[in-house]
């Protein structure tokens, strides 16, 4: 089992963006001294619910400051990047890290960043595959050209090669945020694994990789290749001794950053969203996932894995907003939960 924290950058109430991009930073660099496998970087525009607006910009610091542990994005907002621009800085980062990068893409939101970077909103509704089948060209192939609806250039050298100088490497790992029937047969189909979110339970998950693979198999992928995908588990963490001090951590924090975050998102098109209601939320992520003492945090994943067949965990461990009740967090996690995980 391989479990990671997921660094969202949120932006409590009354704290500064600087302020929380150092506990971020922070978070990551104790999970590689606590013996975490990977740190996880979200990425938003122009509101608190995250204040990291380049997932691979801060990826490459975090690979700077750390020896061991895998960095990957969750993740990189497609359609609001070219495809190339965001192979090429996956290139350099797996390169450079010695292969400790793994590229997460999303769709993202039709949010008002599709207006601000001048993709436009087709770019979110229909312009995914289209931007994810150019990006994993430039990632596998020595030249790449495009005549695409969106997209059309000569054929140019890639430059540099993600695969020239590691062994047996075809290039950054890279996976797909899947929300969707539509976005888990999209990435079935490139046979390419799945981050799942935090909202989803045990049984929803389970129901997205059995049709992933039902999918994957049907599009030609080997057996053995669509048995050994690594699937991601996007969840909350809070330890504490016992399960009533970790829900309360999180229920006291939690709310008022999702409700100040969530707020602030604004639609290009000037659709309505649905809200969902930050205690309710909050409540909804303390029963899905590890919340509790570490035996009940561990027997938590381990029930997960088994449901299903998922063993690669990304953590959010800054739900209280406190930097030194996250340091301590992260540190749980590694010295009392992950020796019960064997």
């Amino acid at each position: 089992m391989r479990v990671g924290t997921f660094v969202l950058a949120a932006q409590f109430p009354g704290q500064g963006q600087g302020e929380t991009l150092y506990r971020a930073v922070r978070s990551a660099e104790v999970a590689e001294e606590a013996g975490l496998d990977s740190v996880w970087l979200a990425e938003h525009h122009f509101v608190p619910y995250g204040v990291c607006p380049s997932a691979v910009t801060l990826a490459a610091l975090l690979l700077g400051r750390t020896r061991r542990i895998r960095v990957g994005t969750a993740v990189s907002v497609l359609p609001s990047a070219h495809p190339v621009a965001l192979g090429e800085q996956a290139a350099l980062l797996h390169l450079t890290s010695g292969g400790r990068f793994t590229l997460g893409v999303g769709r993202g939101g039709p949010w008002v960043d599709l207006e601000v970077f001048g993709a436009g909103l087709e770019a979110h509704e229909s312009g995914f595959p289209e931007s994810l089948d150019l990006l994993l060209r430039w990632l596998r192939e020595p030249s790449v050209g495009a005549a695409g609806e969106r997209y059309s250039f000569r054929e140019v050298p890639v430059v540099p090669r993600p695969d020239e100088s590691l062994e047996g490497a075809r290039g950054p790992e890279v996976l797909v945020a899947c929300t969707s029937p539509a976005s888990v047969r999209l990435a079935a189909a490139r046979g390419l694994p799945m981050l799942l979110g935090m909202h989803c339970g045990d049984e929803e998950k389970a129901e997205m990789v059995a049709l992933w693979r039902a999918e994957a198999r049907a599009a030609g992928h080997a057996p053995e290749a669509v048995a050994r995908a690594g699937h991601v588990s996007a969840g909350v963490a809070q330890l504490a001794d016992t399960r009533e001090d970790a829900r309360e951590t999180l229920l006291e924090a939690m709310p008022g950053w999702l409700k100040q975050g969530l707020d602030a998102h604004v639609t290009v098109d000037g659709r309505e969203r649905a809200m969902r209601d930050p205690v309710a939320y909050t409540e909804l992520l303390c029963g899905l996932h590890p919340v509790g003492t570490p035996r009940q945090a561990a027997d938590r994943l381990a029930a997960t894995a088994e449901r299903t067949g998922i063993t690669r965990f990304a953590l959010l461990v800054e739900g209280s907003g406190d930097l030194a009740a996250t340091e301590e967090n992260v540190k749980r996690l590694g010295t009392e939960v992950l020796p019960l995980l064997g």
